[in-house]
């Protein structure tokens, strides 16, 4: 273990902070794994699921399989029912993928939580349940976050590639960046949550953050277009400004998967609760 990362560990004890692991991955050095409170092993990423869900995407936009713009339902095509597409509002109809990217569904806020609610809540299709709610008036201008928004998108994922969109991740990404184990949940249909449930090691985690620190590269092999990186940068996909320079993902109960271009590192962290998040990345700021 490096001085760095010994630092941080010292540091993350002293000050109570309720972390299973963190993983730190610097230009030029292996990555680094450290547990703090338990064994270095697979944990929930929560909403850091997303950025997964948009990195599938972004694989298909690379391939020219689907563009931000696209219409969701033309998209998902028979995996909506001839009985949902007539009770669901046919403002449906105009949401793109962009707004499910920036959670413009005109869904309440928290819908779909699966982190919260039991997935029987919902019933055994979950799609038919989403595309049925009634939709408030904000729908297409106002952000308001729901799992569901990525769920929907998970759906389009899996129908444009024909699998599961972790199987599908296993061969674009998974196994290329060589994780090394990957578990993520599933709805009652068998289909891939998208916004959350995904459980992996944290020194796997941080590969992603890597991914788009270098503009879509990873050890000096192209993974995703530069295009795309941008893209989603500058839609804020997902990919959120963060204090100190920094910009990443965070999840329920205090997950965090951040790149910080000035430094050229990238760091992930799995918890089992929140913490001074802003007070660590100082701590980490001033001796990297």
């Amino acid at each position: 273990m490096s001085i760095l990362t010994e630092k941080i560990k010292e540091h993350i004890k002293e000050k109570a902070y309720p972390v299973f692991s963190f993983a730190i991955s610097r230009e030029g050095e292996d990555i680094e794994a450290a547990a703090v409170n338990g064994p270095l092993c697979c944990h929930d990423s929560y909403s850091v699921a997303k950025l997964f869900t948009v990195t599938a995407l972004g694989f298909l936009y690379d391939e020219g399989k689907i563009k931000t713009d696209d219409k969701v339902t033309e998209l998902l095509g028979g995996e909506i029912s001839e009985r949902v597409r007539e009770a669901m509002d046919q403002r449906w109809n105009e949401v793109t993928v962009h707004m499910a990217l920036t959670h413009r569904l005109g869904l309440p806020g928290g819908f779909l939580d699966l982190d919260c609610n039991d997935a029987n809540d919902f019933g055994e299709d979950h799609l038919a349940y989403m595309l049925t709610y009634p939709m408030t008036g904000d729908h297409g201008v106002k952000s308001t976050y729901t799992d569901g928004a990525f769920y929907l998108l998970g759906r389009i994922v899996e129908k444009i590639c024909g699998e599961r969109m972790d199987s599908f991740l296993w061969k674009r990404l998974f196994s290329p960046l060589g994780f090394r184990e990957v578990s993520w949940s599933s709805c009652p249909m068998g289909h891939t949550i998208g916004g959350t449930g995904l459980y992996l090691r944290t020194g796997d985690m941080v590969k992603l953050g890597e991914v788009y620190r270098c503009g879509g590269v990873y050890n000096g092999k192209r993974i995703l277009s530069e295009e795309w990186v941008k893209t989603v940068f500058e839609n804020d996909y997902e990919m959120h400004s963060r204090p100190f320079g920094t910009y990443g993902k965070g999840g329920m109960r205090g997950q965090l998967l951040l790149i910080c271009p000035d430094k050229k590192m990238s760091l992930a962290i799995h918890s089992w609760s929140g913490f001074d998040l802003e007070e660590l990345l100082g701590f980490i700021m001033k001796i990297v």
